[in-house]
C-alpha cells in the first residue's frame, strides 16, 4: 500500500472506529508506529482535524465527515456481487435493501467506470443449481429470527434432528436466545443458548417448524462475538475409507463437510471423517456403491453389511 492510500485509509479507519492508536494502525496498515506518526502528521498538515489523546489514541473531530469517495472497477463489481448474494441468500427484507443499495451504487459510478463495471459482470455468475437457494419458509424464519437476535427477545420452535438421540427420540420443542445466524455450506444455522441443554447449541433453519417469537427477553454475554466463535470440536469418531480412482475427482469434489484428511496412493484415494456417530455418514458412504471401502472402524465394516442385506432383502 503507497502512503497516499495508506492516508486515506488511515482516516476511513478512524470514521469508522472514533478512536483508533497508533500501534494498531501500525499493526493493520503492516507498517511501523513511527510511519504511523508521520501518516498523522501529514493528515494534520493538509486539514484533517485529527486528535491525539495520549494513552488513548487518535480520533477525528466531532462532526468531519469524509467527502463521498470513487470506487475502482474492481471495487464495484465486488459491491454489486455482494448485492447479488444477498438477494439470493437473505430474507425479503434485505432482498429489497440489496436492490436499492445496488441502484445507488450504479447511480454514483461515472459512466467509464459504470460501462466496464457492466462488462466485467456480464463475465461472472452466481449459480443455485437450478432451484431456490433458500426456501420460502426458511425465508420468514431468517427474517423473524434476524429481528428477534437485533431485538435480544427469546423464540420457540419445533427441532426434528436428523438422528435420533439415545433415548430414540428426534422432535423436540426448543426456547432459545438466538445469538447469531451463520451461513453453511448453502444451509442457514442459528447459533443459540439453549434453554432445554443450558448450553449454546446450533439449528439448522430447515428443521424449524412452528416458530414463534416469545416476549422473554435475554441479554447477549458481552465475552460473545459470533465473528470470532468456534463451536466445540465434539467430533471424536474417526471413519478411513478407500475410493476407487474412478471416481477420486467425484468424492474431493463433493466437499463433504465431514472430510478431514484425503490422499491419492496407488490402490485409490484415502480418506479420513470425522464424526460424532457413524450413523452420520451411513447413507454418504453408501451412496458410492461398490466404489467405496470401508477400512476401520470395524463396527462400521458391519454396519454397512448389514444395510446392504436389508437392501438385498427388497429385491
Amino acid at each position: 500500500m503507497n502512503k497516499t492510500d495508506r492516508l486515506l485509509a488511515i482516516v476511513l479507519e478512524l470514521q469508522r472506529k472514533k478512536m483508533a492508536r497508533a500501534e494498531d494502525l501500525a499493526t493493520l496498515f503492516e507498517t511501523s508506529v513511527r510511519t504511523i506518526y508521520r501518516d498523522i502528521q501529514a493528515l494534520s498538515e493538509a486539514g484533517v482535524p485529527i486528535i491525539g489523546t495520549p494513552g488513548t489514541g487518535y480520533s477525528l473531530m466531532e462532526g468531519y465527515f469524509l467527502p463521498p469517495i470513487s470506487f475502482t472497477v474492481e471495487e464495484a463489481v465486488t459491491l454489486l456481487i455482494g448485492t447479488d448474494f444477498i438477494e439470493q441468500r437473505f430474507d425479503y427484507d434485505y432482498r429489497v435493501r440489496a436492490q436499492a443499495a445496488r441502484g445507488k451504487i450504479e447511480a454514483i459510478l461515472p459512466e467509464s467506470v459504470r460501462n466496464e463495471t457492466s462488462r466485467v459482470r456480464k463475465t461472472m455468475r452466481l449459480l443455485n443449481s437450478g432451484k431456490k437457494v433458500t426456501p420460502s419458509k426458511e425465508r420468514e424464519y431468517l427474517e423473524k429470527i434476524r429481528r428477534a437476535i437485533l431485538d435480544e427477545r427469546k423464540i420457540s420452535f419445533h427441532y426434528a434432528k436428523r438422528l435420533a438421540d439415545s433415548e430414540g427420540n428426534r422432535h423436540s420443542v426448543r426456547t432459545v436466545a438466538p445469538y447469531g445466524l451463520v451461513l453453511v455450506q448453502g444451509s442457514w444455522m442459528l447459533v443459540a443458548h439453549c434453554d432445554l441443554r443450558h448450553d449454546i447449541r446450533h439449528f439448522r433453519l430447515s428443521r424449524m417448524t412452528e416458530l414463534m417469537d416469545l416476549d422473554d427477553r435475554f441479554e447477549l454475554p458481552a465475552h460473545f462475538d459470533l465473528r470470532e466463535y468456534t463451536p466445540p470440536d465434539d467430533r471424536h469418531v474417526r471413519v478411513r475409507l478407500r475410493f476407487n480412482h474412478a471416481i477420486a475427482d467425484r468424492v474431493k469434489e463433493s466437499n463433504y463437510h465431514y472430510m478431514e484428511y484425503t490422499e491419492e496412493r496407488q490402490d485409490g484415494l484415502h480418506m479420513i471423517l470425522c464424526v460424532r456417530q457413524l450413523e452420520e455418514v451411513l447413507e454418504w458412504v453408501l451412496s458410492w456403491g461398490a466404489d467405496v471401502i470401508v477400512l476401520e472402524p470395524e463396527s462400521f465394516r458391519h454396519r454397512i453389511r448389514e444395510e446392504v442385506e436389508k437392501i438385498l432383502e427388497r429385491y
